[in-house]
């Protein structure tokens, strides 16, 4: 099939992601567990975790190192809790979400601990979540995203889009969504295609995106009407692929599209023979 995308729409759209996909090349150290380099930090965030001194942390040139006293996951664990929640006491957590993250390099590793979720990025690890392209006939859903969240407020996202928690499969995790972001039954739901994965590296102001998002395709009805469930989507809007394309372009300003949901989308463009990735379609994943 000939690509439909206009070629200067998609030049936009890698101009965009070449500036969003951005780590810098220095000023990082890793984070380690045991032998397990897992995360990864700046050096300001290296020098403000080397101050809960060596009982948690032994920070060095090229990286911090956890206690090796703390020798397993439930021990890990509780200590990064403490630390957690005296770095969100001090402002540093602004995405506080009383949810657990597994820290494994591989969603299928067993976890070497697990730590609340608004602290992931702060530490630079490794997360997993889980998108759905909701597709009718040519047209593509997106979902606006609360004012109030902590993460990209106002801005468009995937028909369904969230992470993947501790001890959730992605299966489980992409149902859960569905429901309540789009208010789509587990019957339909159970219908989307896996698509394959994307990758997201960039520098954010609370930290190291390092995120791994499992892509699935669901072919919703003609006559579907998305219906949020948890305040967390306070509108929806269905496009042409076309209009699609030009929206993930867009690079401020209301049509804004979330960098984790254009990828997607790409992606999906690219599979479908809508665009020609031309390569670049996948986000750099090399910290």
């Amino acid at each position: 099939m000939a690509a439909v995308i206009d070629a200067a729409i998609l030049a936009a759209i890698r101009a965009r992601l070449d500036r969003a996909l951005f780590v810098p090349a220095a000023g990082y150290r890793a984070f380690t567990i045991g032998e397990t380099d897992v995360g990864c930090l700046d050096d300001a965030r290296a020098a403000r975790l080397a101050a809960f001194g060596p009982r948690y942390f032994h920070v060095g040139a090229r990286r911090v190192v956890l206690d090796g006293r703390l020798d397993d996951p439930d021990a890990r664990t509780d200590a990064i809790e403490d630390v957690v929640r005296t770095l969100r006491a001090e402002g540093a957590l602004p995405g506080w979400r009383n949810e657990r993250y597994r820290v494994a390099n591989r969603f299928d590793e067993r976890p070497l601990l697990h730590i609340e979720r608004g602290a992931a990025r702060y530490f630079g690890l490794r997360t997993w979540a889980a998108h759905v392209n909701g597709v009718a006939a040519g047209t593509m859903w997106f979902a606006r995203r609360s004012h109030a969240k902590a993460t990209d407020p106002g801005l468009l996202d995937n028909l369904v889009a969230g992470g993947i928690p501790a001890g959730m499969t992605v299966r489980a995790a992409m149902i859960k969504e569905a429901w309540e972001e789009a208010g789509i039954d587990t019957a339909l739901a159970g219908t989307a295609r896996a698509a394959g994965e994307v990758h997201v590296a960039r520098a954010l102001p609370d930290g190291l995106q390092r995120e791994t998002i499992l892509v699935h395709d669901l072919d919703v009805p003609a006559a579907f009407s998305p219906a949020n469930q948890d305040g967390e989507a306070i509108a929806h809007r269905r496009v042409d692929l076309a209009e699609a394309a030009r929206l993930i372009a867009v690079d401020g300003g209301d049509d804004e599209v979330t960098v984790d949901a254009s990828v997607v989308v790409l992606d999906y463009l690219a599979r479908h023979g809508e665009a020609d990735a031309g390569g670049r379609l996948r986000a750099p994943d090399d910290v």
